[in-house]
């Protein structure tokens, strides 16, 4: 495993994230905690220390694994959770959205459910599309007086109120908003021509999550898989419902049969090379294991080309920026 500094602040951070939304099964589907233990050990025994999770992820049950499986490690880790949904099923009004008493009420919540006294980098999950963004900057920087959180974080947000938030921080002394959370993929490319070079310009750590377009680009739902098609309501698949995600996949599998790895492995390799940390999200140790075969997968710049081309965003002409690794600074991982 690599590290890399993340965006301007000092912390060294594993090239993957590993995402635990599949850690519990209050939502119907995921991993139970014998499953969940093991995929998060292997993941550490990895060398990774970035674990990304949110306070609606199984209704709570994922940040209660994770206060389970931290004990006696914390510091080994950065961790991060999210706030803006609440933790159960019917979360009462005043506990979501983004406004200071649903901020304060949910980092409350979580540190109990995490079992430890402070969370490394809070994320407001979504806008509420209500809260002023003072508010959202307000609310950080009370939590950072007060010791709860060390790094604040924007997921979802348009690049324009990324660009507003950093800069109310910044007038305001407040704790910097230091990182931005998208999803980006083959499949969702969007993000180039606005969010990626919005975070580079402002300075911000880069967190992408879905680099496997739902599941699609495993190729896995040609064979008839269900996943997470059905398994999460359909919510974070892509489907291949056009000529040119068609193309997309047919790409990736190409590449992965000329490399003789997976389609999954091509598809993260791609979504490491654009200067960000990409979320992972196994819910089983085989689906971890072929994961993190991704970081040992060299594509050739012939190879980029193709799935540039064969992705590419008709309206925009997206560019991907190399990452340093802090390791290795001499130069930038193969593209």
């Amino acid at each position: 495993m690599k590290y890399t500094v993340f965006g301007k602040t000092g912390l060294r951070v594993s090239q993957v994230a590993l995402g635990t939304g599949n850690f519990g099964t209050g939502w119907g589907y995921g991993a139970d905690p014998d499953v969940a233990e093991a995929v998060f050990n292997a993941y550490a025994e990895a060398g990774g220390n970035f674990i990304d999770t949110a306070d609606i992820y199984q209704f709570g049950q994922s940040e209660e694994l994770l206060g389970t499986l931290l004990q006696g490690r914390r510091e080994d880790f950065v961790l991060a959770t999210k706030f803006t949904n609440g933790a159960t099923p019917n979360p009462n009004r005043l506990v979501t959205g983004n406004s200071r008493k649903a901020l304060t009420a949910s980092v409350e919540a979580s540190l109990k459910r995490l079992k430890t006294d402070r969370i490394d980098l809070y994320w407001a999950h979504h806008p509420d599309d209500v809260t002023p963004t003072e508010e959202i900057v307000r609310g950080f920087e009370d939590l950072a007086r007060a010791g709860k959180i060390l790094y604040a974080g924007l997921s979802n947000f348009a690049a324009w109120r990324l660009a507003r938030a950093v800069t109310l921080a910044e007038l305001t002394h407040a704790v910097p908003i230091a990182a931005a959370q998208f999803e980006h993929s083959l499949v969702r490319r969007e993000p180039e021509v606005d969010l990626f070079p919005a975070s580079r310009a402002l300075g911000l750590g880069i967190t992408t999550w879905s680099p496997l377009g739902g599941g699609m680009l495993t190729g896995k739902y040609r064979q008839g898989e269900k996943g997470r098609a059905e398994g999460f309501g359909g919510r974070v698949f892509q489907a291949e419902n056009s000529a040119q995600r068609t193309q997309i996949l047919d790409t990736v599998l190409s590449i992965a049969g000329e490399l003789g790895v997976s389609a999954s492995q091509v598809a993260i390799a791609w979504a490491g090379t654009h200067g960000s940390i990409p979320i992972i999200g196994p819910r089983s140790l085989s689906q971890l294991g072929d994961n993190l075969g991704a970081l040992t997968v060299e594509l050739s710049a012939e190879q980029l080309n193709r799935l540039d081309s064969v992705s590419s965003l008709v309206s925009s002409a997206p560019t991907r920026s190399p990452i340093l690794w802090a390791e290795d600074l001499t130069r930038t991982p193969a593209a």
